[in-house]
């Protein structure tokens, strides 16, 4: 059970960003920052960096790039997801081929958007997993 679902649906939804590229980090954080019931709890680079962090924050969302400055979103998915199956991953990429959604989705993610087509839509899916209740 994630710790929001211990503390009830009012409590804010966490979101961890792994994300290599400063532009993209900050611009996903402004998207995220005025959404009700949620914060940006943290952030990472490199795939180790971010197996750490993520296993150490529990957040309830991680939005995952494929490519980062060492690793990739697949190592940490692969990873992570085992130890805390009740965190929700969403993977961006600029590599969004049936191959690595297929992958993706594989390992357990929950959602992938391409960087170049579906960006916007990170905010709308966030906000909607904020406002479901967690069971």
């Amino acid at each position: 059970m994630s710790q929001r679902a211990r503390r009830g649906h009012t409590a804010l939804m966490q979101v961890f960003l792994v994300e290599d590229s400063a532009p993209v980090r900050e611009r996903l954080t402004e998207m995220l920052q005025d959404l009700p019931d949620t914060r940006v709890l943290g952030h990472a680079a490199e795939a180790d960096g971010a197996i750490r962090e993520i296993l150490a924050a529990a957040p309830d969302v991680v939005l995952l790039d494929i490519s980062l400055a060492a690793g990739s979103g697949f190592d940490v998915l692969r990873a992570v997801r085992p130890q805390a199956p009740q965190i929700d991953f969403y993977l961006l990429s600029n590599f969004a081929a049936f191959p690595y959604r297929q992958l993706a989705e594989t390992l357990g993610a929950r959602g992938f958007f391409d960087k170049t087509s579906e960006f916007e839509r990170v905010r709308e899916v966030i906000a909607e997993r904020a406002a479901r209740p967690q069971a």
